[in-house]
């Protein structure tokens, strides 16, 4: 994760006032055009947490988006596994980080704003482990095939790890293809026995 000189920056919420800006970034960093709904459901869910701009010196100059959804089920053939994997979400439901976005400005990049957005995130799941995010197993995000870059910053940077490859993820771009990216997280402090 070498580049250029670290800067300062701070983080501020996606709002109504300023999803523009999330627009424009996007599109700046982006091959594909996010819908109307991405943007409305961004600012609907109002955790700056998890969905925040970077600022340096009050301009904008990145983005992350992620949301808290459920764990997929197991699609392994183990019926013994499933039923337990089953009873398990029953009790306490999977749940996982997806990281939606994470955009910056071509002339802010290789200034470790990136890293310093993912590493909000990743202090924000570490601070809230054992609360609201107790049932969260891992962290995924999609990564288009060809973006050895972005594989590189998240499995080099945070240890990701590259998983399968999913056939014909993205519409119109090309290599349609993409690589889910995981990290799983542990609750070593928070489980009894």
């Amino acid at each position: 994760m070498s580049g250029g000189k670290d800067i300062v920056i701070d983080f501020g919420a996606i709002t109504d006032d300023n999803v523009e800006q999330l627009r424009l970034v996007n599109k700046a960093c982006f091959p594909i055009n996010y819908n109307p709904t991405f943007y409305s459901e961004v600012v609907k869910r109002k955790d700056e947490d998890l969905c925040k701009f970077a600022y340096h010196n009050g301009f904008v100059c990145g983005e992350i988006c992620a949301r808290v959804e459920p764990l997929p089920a197991p699609t392994e053939n183990n019926a013994a596994d499933a039923a337990t994997a089953t009873a398990a979400a029953a009790a306490n439901p999977r749940k996982r980080i997806y990281i939606m976005t994470l955009g910056v400005l071509a002339a802010y990049r290789g200034r470790r704003i990136g890293t310093k957005l993912v590493q909000s995130i990743l202090d924000h799941y570490e601070a809230e482990k054992t609360g609201k995010f107790a049932a969260v197993e891992e962290i995924v995000l999609h990564v288009q095939t060809s973006n050895e870059g972005a594989m590189k910053f998240y499995i080099d940077g945070f240890g990701f790890e590259k998983g399968e490859m999913v056939e014909n993820y993205y519409k119109r771009i090309d290599p349609p293809h993409c690589f889910i990216l995981r990290k799983k997280m542990t609750h070593a402090d928070s489980v009894s026995v």
